[in-house]
């Protein structure tokens, strides 16, 4: 039995003769299983290694073995005894004799997962006390430089490591199992008639472009204030939240099966601010007469109906202010391990905090951590950004990917860009003086061209095409819809 110091918060130190979860026998009957038969190895590799051995010795005994197996050399209690000869915890146990012994209550072939996948449970449970004990410890710990906040966030990223790591399929797969994997969602995405393999954002002519929101994508949506960054972006975590639907998927595990769970962060405006936004977008009241009750009773239990009709929709809103990125990423992770969360929008890139004192590489460490998230929780990532001041310089103001603030490391890690453009905002500041009636006439037939249309720059897109995708704008209700083609007139516009 072995001794386990524990701190003890009083400040003095016990010894806890605490038995740690382990097994001896699966962990001999595996090493047996090795020995007898090297092809067990390939079998188990990928669900356990040494230091998920309870006893050192078979730690070092497994080692040696697959180091062996590596080299395409046997590995048998014959062969293995030059290596361990020396081995002072193996000559305690019996020395050569001892790896004979193991050999002898081998057990059988078909049933070495299930030890393999035995004695690495145990060592996850005895990973659990372990991170406890660290916990406590530090916690009890008073320093002026280790704030409780901090020690939750790395808790938090130890516990979710160790949730995460372990999973058998992890490593090289198969070619045959990476086609099945793609031909699984080609197929997904032909069995829902409109063509999509991620998450569909609520607008149609987007999602032909982008063939929807992917998962492990981290997407840049960027624009010079006043564009409508926030205003789409809401939109598409509103559609995404309003279409969840929870059941079994293709590969038969439980989550959405349209829609999804979406967390938004909303560093610049409050939780209040945006649920007024989705609620005008709701109910089809001003955003402005929600904000100064100005309603009549009509609009006011359009608007309770609004409210409640969103009551169950699945929109997370963290409104923290400078959060750092290493919490963004802590709280994404809970979120997604007790909600789900099948969508990440951040709003935006540039007031999340980072490490540096550097600006550029500050940033560069923010959009690499957006890009990590995306790939651990395997959702996509949807982060708004600034644009630099240049565009407005240029006489065609539309946005190319050198005008992104910092761009370099945002246009590096995103797998696609987008720049939202509303032309009408610029033209509206160049309205000419009452008295040039050419002028005036000219700016007129523009402005009734370009009013309540938007367009969604595509700049960079690693799965396909780029492009520009035209959108309605109705600027009373901040929202963004799908554009009326010519050739519709007669059907009206779908929302």
């Amino acid at each position: 039995m072995n001794e386990v110091s524990v701190f003890n918060p009083t400040g003095t130190e016990i010894q806890a003769a605490e038995t740690m979860p382990h097994s001896i026998e699966a962990e001999q009957q595996i090493l047996g299983a090795i020995l007898t038969n090297n092809d067990v190895y390939d079998r188990i590799a990928a669900i356990i290694g040494p230091q998920h051995f309870y006893d050192p010795v078979h730690a070092r005994i497994y080692e040696t073995a697959a180091a062996r197996i590596a080299k395409n050399n046997l590995a048998s209690p014959v062969t293995l005894r030059a290596f361990l000869e020396e081995d002072e915890g193996l000559q305690e146990l019996g020395g050569a004799n001892y790896l004979v012994k193991l050999a002898g209550a081998a057990i059988s072939t078909y049933a070495a997962r299930d030890y393999a996948q035995m004695i690495y449970d145990l060592a996850i449970r005895r990973e659990l006390i372990a991170l406890g004990h660290d916990i406590a410890g530090k916690a009890a710990r008073v320093h002026v430089d280790s704030e409780p906040k901090d020690q939750i966030v790395e808790a938090e990223q130890k516990l979710y490591q160790l949730a995460e790591q372990g999973q058998s399929e992890s490593g090289f797969q198969s070619f045959l199992k990476a086609v099945t994997d793609a031909v699984n969602v080609a197929n997904a995405a032909y069995q829902r008639e409109g063509g999509l393999a991620g998450v569909s954002t609520g607008l149609l002519d987007m999602d032909g472009k982008l063939g929807g929101l992917h998962k492990s994508d981290l997407l840049i949506l960027a624009g010079r204030p006043s564009m409508g960054k926030t205003s789409l972006a809401t939109n598409i975590a509103f559609n995404v939240a309003r279409a969840y639907k929870k059941g079994t998927r293709p590969d038969g595990t439980q989550g959405a099966v349209d829609g999804g769970v979406v967390g938004f962060f909303s560093l610049e405006m409050s939780a209040e601010q945006l649920a007024g936004r989705i609620l005008a977008e709701a109910s089809e009241i001003s955003s402005h007469k929600i904000r100064q009750g100005d309603m009549d009773e009509e609009e006011f239990r359009r608007f309770v109906e609004a409210a409640k009709s969103l009551e169950s929709c699945p929109l997370f809103i963290d409104d923290t202010a400078a959060i750092p990125i290493s919490q963004l990423a802590a709280r994404a992770r809970r979120l997604k391990r007790t909600h789900g969360l099948d969508l990440l929008i951040v709003d935006y890139l540039q007031l999340v905090r980072g490490t540096s004192e550097n600006r550029v590489q500050e940033i560069g460490e923010i959009s690499m951590g957006l890009k990590a998230i995306a790939k651990e929780l395997d959702i996509p990532v949807l982060a708004l950004s600034q644009l630099s001041r240049q565009v407005e310089s240029r006489e065609d103001k539309r946005p190319q990917l050198s005008d992104l603030r910092e761009s370099g490391s945002i246009e590096q890690d995103a797998d696609v860009v987008m720049f939202v453009f509303r032309e009408e905002y610029y033209k509206e500041r160049e309205k000419p003086g009452d008295h040039e009636m050419e002028k005036m006439a000219e700016w007129q037939e523009a402005m009734s061209r370009l009013h309540g249309k938007a367009e969604v720059i595509i700049g960079k897109q690693r799965h396909g095409p780029i492009g520009t995708v035209e959108l309605s704008f109705e600027s009373q209700f901040t929202r963004f819809g799908n554009l009326v083609k010519p050739w519709q007139q007669g059907g009206g516009a779908e929302f």
